[in-house]
């Protein structure tokens, strides 16, 4: 019988050459791995994060208004009437919290309307408010007049002062993507004892900005009075906030909303925000700006 023999050196040293291999191959992946998440990071790209649940409605609402909080400036250009256009110029300062709030909206441009002054006021879910023409008119706002236009524009002042995240009853109802942005929609009802020309509103909310995209409002036979669309998110102090807006209005008007200057936490003294202090066109006191 022949003797067969087995040379055990080229196999120890193949072993060790395929060791030698797998272990530069999980070296090169490893590095591969760390390589994607760092440019993921870096650019902002949402990556998997394990272990964090989706906020509820209730929380998701509580977010959005929290950034609603805080003192303001901002100035906006604002383009009203289907027909013959015209362009207004506004600066807007607000201070806001969850018992209440406060908003003057001052015209600067066009010459004829400079000084035209709108001041609106929230206690708790009570709303009152003050307009101002010139020379010297002023003119109470009651709940009823809550649905009247703002400037002539297609936002009523129950739009600007009233917020569907402070309303009781909140509902995550589905989730749609809005230009390629996966968004949570979210119906806010006002509930017994909160006062509104609104039955639902329906808000398809970016939950990585926290922005709301898109904002629709219907009345009580399930119709669609309003949309405000954001065309336009601006990164300010690390926060994403909507500074251009497209409204929508019952009659099919649009009214486009550009944002031109920012502030936040501003000081304002109280006196600002009364009827004396609507008079006055006093530019922004405070702090860092975003243009």
């Amino acid at each position: 019988m022949a003797k067969f023999s087995l040379n055990a050196e080229p196999c120890v040293t193949w072993l060790k050459k395929a060791a030698n291999g797998s272990s530069k191959l999980l070296m090169n992946l490893h590095l591969r791995i760390r390589k994607t998440c760092f440019v993921g990071i870096f650019l902002g790209v949402a990556l998997p994060s394990f272990g964090s649940a989706a906020d509820t409605a209730s929380e998701l609402a509580a977010k959005l208004r929290a950034k609603e909080s805080g003192s303001m400036f901002v100035r906006i250009r604002m383009e009203i009437g289907s027909g013959g256009k015209q362009t207004l110029q506004i600066q807007i300062k607000s201070r806001v919290s969850d018992a209440g709030g406060d908003m003057v909206y001052q015209i600067l441009f066009p010459k004829e309307r400079k000084g035209e002054s709108v001041l609106l006021h929230r206690s708790g879910h009570k709303f009152s408010g003050t307009l101002f023409t010139l020379p010297n008119n002023l003119k109470s706002i009651g709940s009823a007049e809550m649905k009247q236009s703002l400037f002539g524009s297609d936002l009523s002042y129950e739009d600007i002062i009233d917020s569907p995240f402070a309303w009781s009853q909140q509902t995550i109802i589905g989730t749609e993507d809005m230009d390629g942005t996966p968004c949570q929609i979210l119906e806010s009802k006002p509930g017994k004892g909160h006062t509104s020309s609104y039955s639902s509103v329906k808000s398809w909310v970016d939950s990585r900005r926290l922005v709301p995209l898109r904002i629709e409002k219907y009345d009580s036979s399930g119709k669609v009075v309003r949309r405000i669309n954001t065309t336009r998110v601006l990164l300010e102090g690390g926060d994403s906030l909507p500074v251009d807006l497209k409204v929508y209005g019952p009659g099919g008007s649009v009214t486009p909303i550009t944002g031109s200057r920012l502030k936040r936490g501003v000081n304002y003294a109280d006196t600002e925000f009364t009827t004396e202090g609507l008079k006055q066109l006093n530019p922004s006191p405070g702090s860092g700006s975003s243009e």
